[in-house]
């Protein structure tokens, strides 16, 4: 099972249950959403047996029978408190439908009504997995990564000691990896269209916004090939200095070393005419 996958069912399984005759979670795979009340009918429409047997549909990967379920208890029973965990529920079986927009409409609801609620934090979460499962390749536009990211990061920002904070954070890494990428994407179109000065601009963005992602070591040598074109040799050291110095075995570094010194062998990064320097000292 998918890690994002054990995540989800383990923060859902940890939901209260008590009152409805729905056991809390015994730590095994199989104690995951089991009930100790026998199945609910569909036409009881007491609020805990429309929560029991909703949970009983998500057991059984019955999405979209589990959320007409809980969207059923909010609608009869609006006051009663099982009507906010329903809404919880629903946006996690939409989201296991992968109907993402309404699972975030659901649960920007939630948070709005519900801003104090236990699970407040887990409402958070799990709406900003539903951006973060939009996220579309490199190669495509990146509003939606960008969107993703910014709600991972009020993850990260509103619960920072919590294990949703920590997977936000991790989740926050391979959306920014997404962003570097798209600006490698056009930064390379632009160099072949010999638009340099725009594809320096790319590539600088990359070094300087998002270093921790591996696009990096990349576009430290796409900036010395366009400076070393330019004929600005200075500026094209400076880049692969930094280059040789955070990633000195790095395939891309012996291309710039060797763009540099022409016939030369392999030499370490601080043979004379390169500077070790920090990201910052470059440009």
């Amino acid at each position: 099972m998918p890690p994002l996958m054990r995540a989800l069912l383990f923060a859902v399984a940890m939901l209260p249950l008590a009152g409805c005759g729905v056991s809390q979670w015994d730590g095994t795979a199989g104690g995951l959403f089991r009930s100790s009340a026998p199945s609910a009918a569909l036409t009881d429409r007491s609020p805990e047996s429309l929560y029991a047997a909703g949970i009983e549909a998500l057991q059984a990967q019955r999405y979209a029978q589990a959320v007409e379920l809980f969207e059923t208890l909010e609608r009869e029973h609006p006051y009663s408190t099982w009507a906010t965990n329903a809404k919880i529920m629903s946006a996690y079986g939409e989201y296991m439908r992968n109907r993402y927009t309404e699972a975030i409409g659901t649960l920007d609801r939630f948070i709005q009504l519900h801003p104090a609620h236990r699970d407040i934090a887990y409402a958070y979460y799990l709406r900003s997995l539903a951006f973060y499962e939009q996220i579309a390749d490199s190669q495509r536009d990146q509003r939606g990564t960008e969107v993703a990211l910014q709600a991972l990061q009020d993850v990260a920002n509103r619960f920072p000691n919590t294990a949703y904070a920590r997977d936000a954070r991790l989740k926050m890494d391979l959306a920014r990896d997404h962003l570097a990428g798209r600006e490698m994407n056009i930064g390379r179109f632009y160099q072949r269209q010999g638009l340099y000065s725009a594809a320096i601009g790319r590539f600088r963005r990359v070094v300087e916004d998002f270093q921790t992602t591996n696009h990096v070591p990349e576009a430290l040598h796409r900036l010395t090939e366009l400076y070393l074109v330019l004929g600005l040799r200075d500026e094209a050291a400076r880049a692969a200095s930094v280059l040789g110095h955070n990633f000195p075995g790095n395939a891309w570094y012996q291309d710039s070393y060797a763009m540099l010194t022409p016939g030369a062998p392999m030499a370490p990064q601080d043979r004379p005419g390169f500077f070790r320097r920090t990201w910052n000292s470059v440009f």
